[in-house]
Protein backbone atom coordinates (compact mmCIF):
# COMPACT_ATOMS: atom_id res chain seq x y z
CA UNK A 1 0.00 0.00 0.00
CA UNK A 2 1.13 3.24 -1.29
CA UNK A 3 2.48 5.51 1.83
CA UNK A 4 1.20 9.31 1.95
CA UNK A 5 3.76 12.01 3.60
CA UNK A 6 1.80 15.18 4.74
CA UNK A 7 4.30 18.23 5.12
CA UNK A 8 4.03 21.87 5.88
CA UNK A 9 4.45 23.34 2.32
CA UNK A 10 5.01 27.54 1.93
CA UNK A 11 3.85 28.50 -1.84
CA UNK A 12 2.91 31.87 -3.00
CA UNK A 13 2.65 33.52 0.13
CA UNK A 14 0.62 31.20 2.13
CA UNK A 15 0.73 28.04 4.31
CA UNK A 16 -0.19 24.55 3.01
CA UNK A 17 -0.34 20.94 3.78
CA UNK A 18 2.05 19.31 1.16
CA UNK A 19 0.73 16.00 -0.20
CA UNK A 20 3.67 13.47 -1.58
CA UNK A 21 4.32 9.92 -3.05
CA UNK A 22 5.03 8.32 -5.95
CA UNK A 23 3.93 8.55 -9.23
CA UNK A 24 0.53 6.67 -9.21
CA UNK A 25 -2.64 7.33 -11.59
CA UNK A 26 -5.07 6.14 -9.11
CA UNK A 27 -4.05 8.23 -6.30
CA UNK A 28 -3.79 10.85 -8.60
CA UNK A 29 -7.53 10.67 -9.04
CA UNK A 30 -8.35 10.43 -5.55
CA UNK A 31 -6.74 13.65 -4.48
CA UNK A 32 -8.09 15.66 -7.38
CA UNK A 33 -11.47 14.54 -5.35
CA UNK A 34 -10.28 17.18 -2.57
CA UNK A 35 -11.64 20.19 -2.44
CA UNK A 36 -9.11 23.69 -3.01
CA UNK A 37 -6.23 20.78 -3.85
CA UNK A 38 -3.64 22.19 -6.61
CA UNK A 39 -0.74 20.61 -7.92
CA UNK A 40 2.64 22.91 -7.81
CA UNK A 41 5.31 22.42 -10.27
CA UNK A 42 7.69 23.93 -8.18
CA UNK A 43 7.73 21.46 -5.53
CA UNK A 44 6.41 18.85 -7.37
CA UNK A 45 3.43 17.91 -4.95
CA UNK A 46 0.03 18.47 -4.82
CA UNK A 47 -1.08 20.76 -1.85
CA UNK A 48 -4.41 22.41 -0.39
CA UNK A 49 -4.86 24.66 2.74
CA UNK A 50 -3.54 24.29 6.09
CA UNK A 51 -6.84 24.18 7.78
CA UNK A 52 -8.34 21.63 9.56
CA UNK A 53 -11.65 20.66 7.10
CA UNK A 54 -9.32 19.86 4.20
CA UNK A 55 -7.64 17.92 6.39
CA UNK A 56 -10.36 16.19 7.23
CA UNK A 57 -11.92 15.81 4.18
CA UNK A 58 -8.03 14.83 2.76
CA UNK A 59 -7.98 11.85 5.57
CA UNK A 60 -11.61 10.43 4.67
CA UNK A 61 -10.90 10.25 0.59
CA UNK A 62 -7.31 8.70 1.33
CA UNK A 63 -8.83 6.61 4.48
CA UNK A 64 -7.60 2.89 2.98
CA UNK A 65 -3.61 4.46 2.39
CA UNK A 66 -1.05 5.28 5.08
CA UNK A 67 -0.91 8.51 5.84
CA UNK A 68 2.65 9.61 7.37
CA UNK A 69 1.72 13.10 9.24
CA UNK A 70 4.90 13.19 11.56
CA UNK A 71 6.67 16.06 9.72
CA UNK A 72 3.11 18.28 9.49
CA UNK A 73 2.72 17.24 13.31
CA UNK A 74 5.99 18.56 14.41
CA UNK A 75 5.98 21.68 12.63
CA UNK A 76 2.35 22.30 14.03
CA UNK A 77 3.71 21.71 17.27
CA UNK A 78 6.95 23.96 16.97
CA UNK A 79 4.72 26.69 15.60
CA UNK A 80 2.33 26.74 18.28
CA UNK A 81 5.26 26.77 20.82
CA UNK A 82 6.98 30.14 19.53
CA UNK A 83 3.52 31.74 18.00
CA UNK A 84 4.49 32.22 15.35
CA UNK A 85 2.25 33.50 12.09
CA UNK A 86 1.96 33.21 8.85
CA UNK A 87 3.76 36.40 7.45
CA UNK A 88 6.50 35.73 9.90
CA UNK A 89 7.17 32.57 8.88
CA UNK A 90 6.62 33.97 5.03
CA UNK A 91 9.51 36.47 6.09
CA UNK A 92 11.97 34.01 7.27
CA UNK A 93 10.99 31.18 5.14
CA UNK A 94 13.80 29.50 3.00
CA UNK A 95 13.54 27.30 -0.30
CA UNK A 96 12.95 23.66 0.00
CA UNK A 97 14.17 20.78 -2.18
CA UNK A 98 11.17 19.47 -4.35
CA UNK A 99 9.59 16.72 -2.36
CA UNK A 100 10.49 17.69 0.73
CA UNK A 101 8.93 19.43 3.46
CA UNK A 102 9.57 23.29 3.01
CA UNK A 103 11.71 24.29 5.86
CA UNK A 104 10.20 27.12 7.45
CA UNK A 105 12.45 29.40 10.37
CA UNK A 106 11.97 27.16 13.55
CA UNK A 107 11.05 23.95 11.84
CA UNK A 108 15.19 23.87 10.84
CA UNK A 109 16.53 25.09 14.37
CA UNK A 110 18.27 21.72 16.08
CA UNK A 111 16.67 20.74 19.38
CA UNK A 112 19.55 22.15 21.48
CA UNK A 113 19.20 25.79 19.82
CA UNK A 114 15.57 25.39 20.32
CA UNK A 115 16.22 25.05 23.83
CA UNK A 116 18.12 27.96 23.77
CA UNK A 117 15.73 29.85 22.08
CA UNK A 118 13.28 29.06 24.96
CA UNK A 119 15.61 30.19 27.64
CA UNK A 120 16.08 33.81 25.48
CA UNK A 121 12.75 34.64 25.28
CA UNK A 122 11.65 33.60 28.76
CA UNK A 123 14.72 35.43 30.03
CA UNK A 124 13.28 38.39 27.60
CA UNK A 125 10.07 38.05 29.53
CA UNK A 126 11.42 38.38 32.88
CA UNK A 127 13.44 41.28 32.25
CA UNK A 128 10.23 42.92 31.40
CA UNK A 129 10.56 43.87 27.29
CA UNK A 130 7.95 45.01 25.30
CA UNK A 131 6.06 42.56 23.15
CA UNK A 132 7.24 44.20 20.49
CA UNK A 133 10.88 44.02 21.40
CA UNK A 134 10.50 40.29 22.00
CA UNK A 135 9.07 39.83 18.94
CA UNK A 136 11.67 41.82 17.05
CA UNK A 137 14.59 39.85 19.53
CA UNK A 138 13.13 36.49 18.62
CA UNK A 139 13.13 37.38 14.94
CA UNK A 140 16.56 38.79 14.59
CA UNK A 141 18.31 35.34 16.91
CA UNK A 142 15.87 32.91 14.86
CA UNK A 143 17.85 34.62 11.31
CA UNK A 144 21.21 33.03 12.78
CA UNK A 145 19.85 29.94 14.89
CA UNK A 146 18.34 28.93 11.55
CA UNK A 147 21.76 29.74 9.74
CA UNK A 148 23.47 26.56 12.40
CA UNK A 149 21.65 23.81 11.81
CA UNK A 150 23.20 21.27 14.21
CA UNK A 151 25.83 23.18 15.79
CA UNK A 152 25.32 24.65 19.14
CA UNK A 153 24.74 28.56 19.55
CA UNK A 154 26.58 28.38 22.61
CA UNK A 155 30.01 27.65 20.79
CA UNK A 156 29.95 30.17 18.80
CA UNK A 157 33.08 32.72 19.69
CA UNK A 158 32.76 36.78 18.50
CA UNK A 159 35.18 36.13 15.66
CA UNK A 160 32.33 33.59 14.14
CA UNK A 161 29.75 36.19 15.04
CA UNK A 162 31.68 38.77 12.87
CA UNK A 163 31.60 36.19 10.10
CA UNK A 164 28.39 35.92 10.19
CA UNK A 165 27.14 39.71 10.33
CA UNK A 166 29.48 40.35 7.64
CA UNK A 167 27.20 38.33 5.68
CA UNK A 168 23.85 38.90 6.67
CA UNK A 169 25.16 42.38 5.58
CA UNK A 170 26.90 41.98 2.20
CA UNK A 171 25.10 38.91 0.96
CA UNK A 172 21.46 39.09 2.55
CA UNK A 173 21.88 43.09 2.34
CA UNK A 174 20.31 43.42 5.44
CA UNK A 175 20.04 47.32 6.50
CA UNK A 176 22.31 48.98 9.03
CA UNK A 177 18.57 49.42 11.59
CA UNK A 178 18.45 46.00 10.90
CA UNK A 179 22.14 44.94 11.78
CA UNK A 180 21.89 47.68 14.64
CA UNK A 181 18.67 45.14 15.80
CA UNK A 182 20.22 41.75 15.40
CA UNK A 183 23.26 42.83 17.23
CA UNK A 184 21.34 43.43 20.14
CA UNK A 185 19.30 40.37 20.30
CA UNK A 186 22.92 38.67 20.44
CA UNK A 187 24.41 40.97 23.13
CA UNK A 188 21.39 39.87 25.17
CA UNK A 189 21.78 36.34 24.50
CA UNK A 190 25.60 36.17 25.08
CA UNK A 191 26.09 38.99 27.92
CA UNK A 192 22.67 38.38 29.60
CA UNK A 193 21.52 34.67 28.89
CA UNK A 194 24.85 32.99 28.88
CA UNK A 195 26.49 36.13 31.07
CA UNK A 196 29.51 36.34 29.36
CA UNK A 197 30.72 40.26 30.14
CA UNK A 198 31.91 42.08 27.22
CA UNK A 199 31.72 39.60 24.42
CA UNK A 200 30.48 42.30 21.69
CA UNK A 201 33.10 44.83 23.18
CA UNK A 202 34.90 43.81 19.59
CA UNK A 203 32.60 43.48 17.32
CA UNK A 204 31.94 46.76 15.22
CA UNK A 205 28.42 47.99 14.46
CA UNK A 206 27.59 49.76 11.11
CA UNK A 207 27.36 53.57 10.96
CA UNK A 208 23.47 54.37 10.70
CA UNK A 209 22.03 56.67 8.10
CA UNK A 210 21.39 60.35 9.32
CA UNK A 211 18.05 60.47 7.79
CA UNK A 212 15.68 63.81 8.99
CA UNK A 213 12.23 63.53 10.02
CA UNK A 214 9.48 64.00 7.31
CA UNK A 215 7.39 66.51 8.65
CA UNK A 216 4.47 68.50 7.49
CA UNK A 217 3.31 72.03 7.00
CA UNK A 218 0.74 73.21 9.34
CA UNK A 219 -1.19 73.96 5.79
CA UNK A 220 -1.03 70.14 4.98
CA UNK A 221 -2.05 69.36 8.46
CA UNK A 222 -5.04 71.63 8.76
CA UNK A 223 -5.90 70.14 4.97
CA UNK A 224 -5.97 66.51 6.40
CA UNK A 225 -7.88 67.07 9.41
CA UNK A 226 -10.75 68.91 7.97
CA UNK A 227 -11.04 66.31 4.82
CA UNK A 228 -11.85 64.22 7.84
CA UNK A 229 -15.98 63.87 8.46
CA UNK A 230 -16.14 61.10 10.97
CA UNK A 231 -15.71 62.42 14.70
CA UNK A 232 -13.93 60.15 16.23
CA UNK A 233 -11.26 60.08 13.40
CA UNK A 234 -10.59 63.79 13.22
CA UNK A 235 -10.64 63.95 17.26
CA UNK A 236 -7.83 61.18 17.05
CA UNK A 237 -5.64 62.98 14.60
CA UNK A 238 -5.92 66.54 16.43
CA UNK A 239 -5.35 64.34 19.69
CA UNK A 240 -1.89 63.00 17.94
CA UNK A 241 -1.09 66.25 16.10
CA UNK A 242 -2.13 68.58 19.38
CA UNK A 243 0.22 66.41 21.40
CA UNK A 244 2.66 65.23 19.61
CA UNK A 245 1.68 61.60 20.49
CA UNK A 246 2.86 58.10 19.35
CA UNK A 247 0.09 55.94 17.30
CA UNK A 248 0.13 53.43 20.24
CA UNK A 249 -0.14 56.27 22.78
CA UNK A 250 -3.37 57.23 20.77
CA UNK A 251 -5.22 54.09 20.96
CA UNK A 252 -4.43 53.17 24.48
CA UNK A 253 -5.24 56.55 26.38
CA UNK A 254 -8.29 56.16 28.74
CA UNK A 255 -10.78 58.34 29.37
CA UNK A 256 -10.26 59.32 32.58
CA UNK A 257 -6.42 60.05 31.55
CA UNK A 258 -7.92 63.95 30.26
CA UNK A 259 -7.83 66.13 32.87
CA UNK A 260 -9.92 69.31 31.92
CA UNK A 261 -9.39 71.30 35.16
CA UNK A 262 -5.65 71.02 34.72
CA UNK A 263 -5.55 70.60 30.71
CA UNK A 264 -3.78 68.36 30.94
CA UNK A 265 -3.00 64.46 29.64
CA UNK A 266 -1.45 61.83 31.37
CA UNK A 267 0.54 59.14 28.88
CA UNK A 268 0.54 56.41 30.77
CA UNK A 269 3.49 53.38 30.09
CA UNK A 270 4.51 54.95 27.05
CA UNK A 271 7.77 54.18 24.73
CA UNK A 272 10.22 52.60 27.62
CA UNK A 273 7.66 52.14 30.07
CA UNK A 274 7.46 55.85 30.78
CA UNK A 275 4.68 58.17 32.47
CA UNK A 276 4.73 61.63 30.96
CA UNK A 277 1.98 64.72 31.32
CA UNK A 278 1.54 66.52 28.08
CA UNK A 279 -0.83 69.71 27.59
CA UNK A 280 -4.25 69.66 26.21
CA UNK A 281 -5.69 72.02 23.17
CA UNK A 282 -8.41 73.88 24.33
CA UNK A 283 -9.27 73.25 20.47
CA UNK A 284 -9.14 69.62 21.16
CA UNK A 285 -11.09 69.96 24.18
CA UNK A 286 -13.90 71.22 22.49
CA UNK A 287 -13.62 68.57 19.85
CA UNK A 288 -13.03 65.67 22.79
CA UNK A 289 -16.78 67.20 24.45
CA UNK A 290 -17.97 66.48 20.93
CA UNK A 291 -16.70 62.98 20.61
CA UNK A 292 -18.10 62.04 24.18
CA UNK A 293 -21.16 63.43 23.62
CA UNK A 294 -21.96 61.28 20.29
CA UNK A 295 -19.96 58.14 21.38
CA UNK A 296 -20.36 58.60 25.36
CA UNK A 297 -16.88 56.65 25.71
CA UNK A 298 -16.26 54.31 29.33
CA UNK A 299 -15.38 56.03 31.89
CA UNK A 300 -13.08 53.86 32.74
CA UNK A 301 -12.06 52.29 29.73
CA UNK A 302 -10.10 53.41 26.58
CA UNK A 303 -11.24 57.17 25.39
CA UNK A 304 -11.17 55.48 21.96
CA UNK A 305 -12.67 51.22 21.63
CA UNK A 306 -12.23 49.64 18.47
CA UNK A 307 -14.94 47.52 17.11
CA UNK A 308 -14.72 45.03 20.27
CA UNK A 309 -16.30 46.27 23.48
CA UNK A 310 -13.53 47.04 26.13
CA UNK A 311 -10.37 46.76 23.08
CA UNK A 312 -8.64 50.04 21.94
CA UNK A 313 -9.08 51.09 18.35
CA UNK A 314 -6.62 49.23 15.88
CA UNK A 315 -3.51 51.11 14.92
CA UNK A 316 -3.76 49.81 11.81
CA UNK A 317 -7.02 51.47 11.20
CA UNK A 318 -5.93 54.59 12.35
CA UNK A 319 -2.95 54.44 9.28
CA UNK A 320 -5.80 53.95 7.02
CA UNK A 321 -7.56 56.92 8.26
CA UNK A 322 -4.57 58.90 8.17
CA UNK A 323 -4.05 57.84 4.36
CA UNK A 324 -7.45 58.08 3.17
CA UNK A 325 -7.37 61.38 4.88
CA UNK A 326 -4.12 62.58 2.92
CA UNK A 327 -5.92 61.60 -0.39
CA UNK A 328 -8.97 63.18 0.34
CA UNK A 329 -6.45 66.55 0.89
CA UNK A 330 -4.59 65.85 -1.92
CA UNK A 331 -1.09 66.21 0.27
CA UNK A 332 1.08 63.61 -1.66
CA UNK A 333 4.21 63.88 0.50
CA UNK A 334 4.82 60.61 2.11
CA UNK A 335 4.09 60.56 5.97
CA UNK A 336 1.81 58.55 8.93
CA UNK A 337 0.47 59.15 12.03
CA UNK A 338 4.07 59.25 13.30
CA UNK A 339 4.72 62.04 10.97
CA UNK A 340 2.44 64.14 13.06
CA UNK A 341 4.68 63.86 15.85
CA UNK A 342 7.46 64.98 13.86
CA UNK A 343 5.75 68.25 12.30
CA UNK A 344 4.84 68.87 16.12
CA UNK A 345 7.93 69.31 17.49
CA UNK A 346 9.20 71.25 14.50
CA UNK A 347 6.50 73.61 14.72
CA UNK A 348 7.44 73.89 18.11
CA UNK A 349 10.71 74.95 17.25
CA UNK A 350 9.83 77.12 14.55
CA UNK A 351 7.43 79.09 17.17
CA UNK A 352 10.71 79.23 19.67
CA UNK A 353 9.65 76.62 22.50
CA UNK A 354 12.72 75.77 24.45
CA UNK A 355 14.27 72.49 23.03
CA UNK A 356 14.46 71.12 26.60
CA UNK A 357 10.47 71.60 26.81
CA UNK A 358 10.02 70.02 23.62
CA UNK A 359 11.61 67.04 25.21
CA UNK A 360 10.13 66.66 27.91
CA UNK A 361 6.75 66.43 25.78
CA UNK A 362 8.08 63.73 23.81
CA UNK A 363 9.13 61.79 26.15
CA UNK A 364 12.55 61.34 24.78
CA UNK A 365 15.38 60.30 27.41
CA UNK A 366 18.46 61.73 25.67
CA UNK A 367 18.19 65.54 24.28
CA UNK A 368 19.94 64.78 21.15
CA UNK A 369 17.08 62.51 20.11
CA UNK A 370 14.83 66.05 20.17
CA UNK A 371 17.98 68.26 18.75
CA UNK A 372 17.42 66.25 15.25
CA UNK A 373 14.20 68.75 15.16
CA UNK A 374 16.31 71.68 14.60
CA UNK A 375 17.43 70.41 10.92
CA UNK A 376 13.71 70.03 9.90
CA UNK A 377 12.63 73.82 11.01
CA UNK A 378 12.73 76.53 8.72
CA UNK A 379 12.85 79.28 10.94
CA UNK A 380 16.33 80.19 10.34
CA UNK A 381 16.95 79.01 7.03
CA UNK A 382 13.91 81.84 5.86
CA UNK A 383 16.69 84.57 7.19
CA UNK A 384 19.31 83.39 4.59
CA UNK A 385 19.02 84.58 1.44
CA UNK A 386 20.62 82.71 -1.21
CA UNK A 387 23.58 84.31 -3.56
CA UNK A 388 21.15 83.48 -6.50
CA UNK A 389 18.97 86.23 -5.80
CA UNK A 390 21.83 88.67 -6.13
CA UNK A 391 22.98 88.00 -9.88
CA UNK A 392 21.50 90.12 -12.19
CA UNK A 393 20.07 87.60 -14.86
Amino acid sequence: METITLSPLFHRGAEYIGIHFNHNRQLNVLVKQIEKVRWSRTHKCWYLPMQRAYYQQLKTILVEHDLDTAALKDYLQRKQLHRLSAPEIAAQNSVAAPNKALPVQVYRISTNNLAELDKFVRYLKLKAYSSSTIRTYRNEFCQLLQKLRDLPVQQLTAEHLKRYMLFAMETEKISENTAHSRLNALKFYYEQVLNKERFFVELPRPKKRQQLPKVFSQEEIAAIIKSVDNVKHKTMLMLAYSAGMRISEVVSIKTQNVDSSRMTLFIQQAKGKKDRVVTLSPILLVMLREYARQYKPDKNGYLFEGDTKGSPYSPRSLQLVMQAAKRKARVYKTGSIHTLRHSFATHLIERGTDITMIQKLLGHNDLKTTLRYLHTSNKDLLKIVSPLDDLRL
